[in-house]
């Protein structure tokens, strides 16, 4: 009963060690969960959003939980968007790239492919297009469609800056694909929307004007739609100016850049898309010659002003190379000239190269004849290195995929490896349990050998102790019957002989009388003698010690081939077991088996020497062994001294222990002989 309360006592500390584990894990996840609430308010201070997160980050590595870690980092990354700090923000992406793949969750993955993509576009196309590629292939595997096609969108642009024109439509109009039949959100527009205005660029690219007009079209039908269109419209309408300037119809590109620039208040929404409305219309009016050069030059001049001072270079480049254009179709070359000259300056600045290999064209023009050759020369020069970029662009995009392929082989591979090795080390690890069950079992099997040979001494002594005890009343019973008889037939004959010789001389006087009687107080003297001399046999215990060193030799032999331990056992003949006590047999007996079971578990002993001997009418018992040895100043409460000290004592012995670490152990028993063996009557 007491076992079973004290086992219940043990499961119910448990389960409540692990209520409080838990209790302790949701207070924390809890805080964590308020913290991150608390980052999304409204209007908070940046610094302080900051601030929030970290300290939840904080939490959340003290959890040692990687999904509460994870969700964090991507919270830090969304405010590093939001801030407009991309180094930090591809940062914080490469730590949720970690931290996803040792969890595995192929999704927040598959998202953090398209963050980094993104991130990467503005710095590092090459990094854009890998991570684009993977977040595709990711999407479509997680048959996340819409996901998909946002990816490839980013895939498409950065297709077409790397004038792979064949990439880049492919992927745009596979992405368009994915959007069919899906519900019109404000984003799925937005996206339809980039997508047309990415094909329209492509075939315009590619001077396919008709082609790109009506992407352009069906871009502007998007934004009409939407709820808010994020000015796309606008924009679509400047794109569909530019186009139809291309095609010649230049009075229909005046009438466009005329209502964007008179119906909506872009100086004030987008002063930087209104200087390039500005440049648009004042080139189409030059074209078309349908006002004044002085209004065309104001309208140049206000569209160069507005991005000189929002510092707006690809706006300032346009407008200076039309307004070079413009001043030279009106005979002003040396104005022509000079917005030539910062037109190239620019270009070459901001690496613009369609509008560099057309300034250097016009430059060609302008100057005198030697210059002239030397900017041709750089217009063929360029042209022939943008050739071989375009190639290798397509080339580099290529490697790239059989790059991605080829590290997804190579994960594919190392997957396997890792499964190999996971098989591997499971089956080393369960033959090393089946290794420890069967040692354990053999150690097992060897305790309970010993414990057999322990019972079996025991029975011996016990066998003994009833042999001695059987011995001891068959001698009473013929003690009994001796004494018996000779009280019978010797001492009560006798008294009654002497009782009857007294009774007669009781009539009788004189000196043969005191010599009768004193004959007959002899004989009672002698047979007072004979029944002392009964008492004192009758007073003498009978203890047959008959085999007791055959029966130590055997404990020490059979305790010694159990413990793997050499022995050497000396003994005197000079001790008469017959006559020691029962008692003091067994506690010698005991000793040496608690001795030999101490050495055998905590003395890592190779042989024992044990010897009994007499000395001075004391039995020295010495036991001595090569094992680690212990402190004794440390070491005297173990069971099995405290056992033997006290089986020692209750025979008036005495018990010592020697020993030094890694110095053996001496254990020497002093137990009275005489003392024990002879008693007084």
């Amino acid at each position: 009963m007491k076992f079973i309360t004290l086992k219940f006592f043990s499961i119910l500390l448990f389960v409540n060690s692990v209520y409080c584990q838990n209790e302790k894990d949701r207070i924390l996840l809890d805080s964590i969960s308020k913290l991150i609430t608390f980052s999304e308010t409204e209007n908070l201070d940046p610094i302080k959003r900051f601030n929030v997160l970290l300290d939840a980050k904080r939490l959340a590595k003290a959890s040692n939980n990687d999904s509460v870690l994870l969700k964090v980092e991507k919270n830090i990354s969304y405010y590093y968007i939001d801030v407009d700090d991309m180094d930090n923000y591809i940062k914080s992406n490469h730590k949720i790239k970690r931290l996803a793949t040792q969890l595995n969750d192929s999704k927040s993955l598959a998202f953090n492919y398209y963050a980094l993509g993104y991130a990467y576009f503005f710095k590092e196309k090459d990094s854009a297009y890998y991570y684009y590629t993977k977040a595709v292939k990711s999407f479509e595997e997680l048959n996340l469609s819409l996901d998909m096609s946002a990816a490839l969108g980013g895939l498409a642009k950065i297709q077409l800056d790397g004038k792979d024109y064949f990439g880049a439509s492919e992927s745009a109009v596979k992405a368009l694909r994915l959007l069919d039949g899906v519900e019109e959100t404000n984003e799925i527009q937005e996206q339809k929307w980039i997508l047309f205005s990415t094909l329209a660029s492509i075939s315009d690219e590619l001077d396919n004007i008709e082609e790109a007009l009506e992407y352009h079209q069906q871009a502007y039908e998007v934004a009409l739609r939407m709820e808010d269109d994020f000015n796309n419209g606008i924009y679509t309408l400047n794109n569909i100016g530019s186009a139809k300037r291309k095609q010649s119809k230049y009075s229909e590109s005046v009438d466009i850049f005329k209502d964007l620039v008179e119906n909506y208040d872009l100086k004030v929404d987008d002063p930087s898309f209104y200087a390039l409305v500005l440049e648009n219309l004042a080139y189409s009016k030059y074209l078309c010659n349908l006002d004044s050069h002085q209004n065309i030059k104001k309208l140049f001049d206000e569209s160069y002003k507005i991005a000189d001072s929002l510092n707006d270079e690809f706006v300032k480049m346009g407008t200076c190379i039309s307004m070079a254009k413009f001043f030279k179709g009106a005979g002003e070359e040396a104005e022509a000239l000079k917005y030539a000259n910062e037109t190239y300056q620019l270009s070459k600045k901001i690496t613009a190269n369609d509008i560099l290999l057309e300034v250097l064209m016009l430059l060609s023009e302008l100057e005198d004849s030697e210059s002239s050759v030397k900017y041709l020369n750089e217009h063929v020069k360029l042209s022939d290195s943008l050739l071989k970029v375009e190639r290798n662009v397509r080339n580099k995009f290529a490697r790239i995929e059989l790059k991605t392929d080829q590290l997804e082989a190579e994960n594919e591979q190392i997957s396997r490896e890792n499964l190999y090795l996971i098989i591997l080390s499971g089956g080393i690890l369960l033959t090393a349990i089946l290794i420890y069950i069967l040692l354990s079992q053999r150690a097992k099997n060897r305790k309970l050998k010993l414990m057999q040979v322990q019972q079996e001494a025991n029975e011996q002594i016990y066998n003994l102790m009833l042999g001695q005890q059987d011995k001891v009343e068959e001698a009473r019973t013929l003690e009994k019957k001796r004494i018996s008889e000779e009280l019978h037939d010797g001492v009560l004959g006798r008294l009654f002989g002497t009782r009857l010789s007294l009774d007669s001389i009781n009539f009788k006087d004189g000196k043969e009388a005191m010599m009768s009687r004193a004959n007959y107080i002899g004989q009672l003297k002698v047979i007072e003698e004979d029944i002392r001399k009964i008492s004192h046999e009758l007073n003498t215990d009978f203890v047959s010690g008959a085999g007791f060193m055959d029966i130590v030799t055997e404990l020490i032999d059979n305790q010694s081939q159990a413990y793997g331990l050499k022995n050497e056992f000396n003994h005197t003949d000079d001790i008469s077991w017959d006559i020691v006590p029962n008692k003091t047999k067994i506690n010698i007996y005991r000793v040496i088996q608690e001795s030999l079971q101490n050495i055998y578990k905590h003395a890592n002993a190779k042989a024992v020497k044990i010897s009994i001997s007499l000395e001075n009418d004391v039995i020295c018992l010495s036991i001595i062994d090569d094992g680690n040895g212990f402190d004794t100043t440390k070491s005297k409460k173990g069971i099995g001294l405290k056992n033997m000290t006290s089986r020692v004592t209750s025979i008036n012995g005495e018990i010592t222990f020697s020993s030094q670490p890694n110095q053996g152990t001496a254990i020497n028993v002093k137990i009275p002989y005489t003392s024990n063996t002879h008693e007084t009557y």
